[in-house]
């Protein structure tokens, strides 16, 4: 733990990378566990600097890992930019050290508990929702005419202040007034009181798939509906199909067959070649979803261990303290849940590139261990056949706020799954089935992996970011962590959770994440809403494997 007054941190002891927790000028002397070191010139905050003179072919080390090579000399003190240091991450195989892991102390939750949703099958719903969703692309427009039908009438109708802005400004228009007048209201308008209380929204969802891909593509989106309807958070579902698509209605209860033999929900599907008229099949739709949601609606919040959590952990909009404050706020909830007999899921193979032998090492059989590596070594060759690769993973945004090589990256990133032995490796579009952590394959894209991790079995996603982004579930509640407290500010209709105090010195990661899964039960209890949720924020985006790194 740093003090108030440290301007900079080596994150491992090892590490010949330093991190500037402020703008550091050149001339100034910066003292880092005891050592001083004399800038050459000026480092941005969450940027870093060497420890140590580099030769051109020096390997780069930080969070204990390689994560680049030198391409050019650098002076002890000089800044580490995309023209000094290229990704570079190690090679890794069969496990190299066994796993060793000791639970953190989880007493203070051993009473503790969430009100969820039980379903028949034993599993917990942080949240009641009914799914309407297409089996194919074509189906979009008879999606929105039942959205548009039904959402005012089911009182999940929301009028934001930009709606109410515009109407303003339009009657202005008519009454000929200057528009310079007219403001825009500060608050949204919220939902309606809601026709079932118990069922926390009806949700649309939309997609540009089923049909027209590969064959393999359209099977992965009927795993990952599959997923989402056996997801705790939801209750039911209406399907709309065109009937002549790749994606089957019949692979779609295969793929439910697979992840649940007991699987009990309703399932309304309406597949319109088979229907006299469209108008016929949509007041169909719509009558037997009214009839299937007073069901819904009468099933109520209940105390459950927390056990039943299944958590996602993502990071998107990354910036240089990531990987300091808020992935390891995640890893300590993440580790807390373990302990307490939940599930955690981590993602994004992309921004696991460079810590792969350390997972490897950790993983609880060697069984899973040759998954892992079997699953990130395919990944990483599509990747390549597709022009791309894992070195090409850092946005734009990403590197000007300090992560200049994919490794850098993902040791920070990684930091979010904890330190608990990983349990399972799946593919996507997998389902998580055993206690404590699985990584789940699926692409860096924040939305494909919050989709993913949703169609996962996830019932709560913790989200991290550090240049702030409005990415969001249609049935899971994101909740928003952000790496620094300028972002908190300024990002304030998305963030739900601060860790910028890490940063400053104020707490440790310990304390933070034990604050964390308390808000966690919040949020899994319905006594708080996620941003996202609150702002409409229902992305929903299948992977196209092959076509999206």
């Amino acid at each position: 733990m740093h003090s108030t007054r440290t301007s900079a941190m080596k994150v491992a002891p090892e590490d010949n990378l330093v991190v500037a927790l402020r703008d550091l000028n050149a001339g100034e002397r910066v003292e880092v566990n005891g050592e001083v070191f004399e800038l050459t010139q000026d480092v941005k905050s969450k940027h870093k600097f060497a420890a140590n003179d580099f030769s051109p072919g020096e390997v780069a080390t930080m969070y204990g890992v390689t994560v680049g090579q030198a391409t050019q000399p650098i002076p002890k003190g000089g800044l580490l930019t995309t023209e000094n240091l290229v990704h570079l991450s190690a090679e890794y195989g069969e496990p190299t050290e066994g796993m060793n892991w000791e639970p953190p102390e989880v007493s203070q939750w051993h009473e503790s508990s969430f009100d969820g949703y039980h379903r028949p099958d034993g599993s917990v719903g942080t949240a009641n929702h009914w799914l309407v969703v297409p089996m194919v692309f074509c189906e979009n427009g008879n999606i929105q005419l039942l959205k548009e039908a039904m959402q005012k009438s089911l009182g999940y109708e929301r009028r934001d202040h930009y709606q109410l802005y515009a109407q303003e400004l339009a009657e202005a228009c008519k009454a000929e007034k200057d528009l310079a007048c007219i403001d825009l209201p500060e608050e949204n308008s919220r939902w309606r009181d809601p026709l079932f209380p118990n069922v926390d929204g009806v949700k649309f969802l939309l997609h540009g798939m089923g049909c027209g891909e590969t064959r393999g593509i359209s099977n992965d989106l009927c795993g990952l509906i599959a997923g989402y309807l056996n997801n705790p958070n939801v209750a039911g579902a209406t399907i709309l199909s065109l009937g002549c698509q790749h994606a089957q209605v019949s692979i779609l209860e295969e793929e439910i067959e697979k992840r649940n033999p007991a699987f009990d929900k309703p399932m309304l599907v309406f597949e319109q070649q088979k229907h006299k008229s469209e108008r016929e099949m949509l007041g169909q739709a719509i009558r037997q979803t009214f009839e299937s949601l007073q069901k819904a609606n009468e099933i109520s919040r209940e105390p459950s261990p927390l056990s039943k959590l299944t958590i996602g952990m993502e990071c998107g909009a990354s910036d240089g303290f990531s990987g300091i404050s808020a992935n390891p706020a995640l890893g300590k909830v993440a580790d807390f849940v373990v302990g307490l007999g939940g599930r955690v899921i981590l993602s994004e193979f992309p921004e696991l590139c460079g810590v792969e032998q350390e997972i490897v090492n950790r993983c609880a059989s060697p069984e899973v261990g040759k998954r892992f590596v079997e699953i990130m070594r395919n990944y990483e060759a599509r990747a390549k056949e597709a022009g791309s690769g894992f070195h090409m993973n850092p946005s734009p945004g990403n590197v000007r706020d300090g992560l200049i090589t994919d490794a850098i990256k993902s040791a920070g990133a990684a930091r979010k799954g904890g330190s608990s032995p990983v349990v399972d490796a799946l593919d996507y579009p997998g389902w998580v089935t055993k206690q404590g952590l699985s990584l789940l394959c699926t692409a860096g894209n924040d939305v494909e992996s919050t989709t993913a991790m949703a169609g996962a079995g996830a019932n709560l996603q913790l989200f991290s970011t550090g240049l702030g982004t409005p990415t969001g579930n249609p049935v899971t509640p994101v909740i928003k962590v952000s790496s620094n407290s300028k972002l908190a500010d300024s990002f304030s209709d998305y963030v739900d959770f601060d860790t910028g105090h890490i940063i400053s010195g104020e707490k440790s990661v310990e304390a933070t994440g034990q604050e964390l899964l308390d808000e966690v039960i919040e949020y899994a209890s319905g006594r708080k809403t996620a941003k996202a949720m609150l702002q409409g924020r229902d992305d929903f985006l299948p992977w196209k494997r092959g076509m999206s790194l």
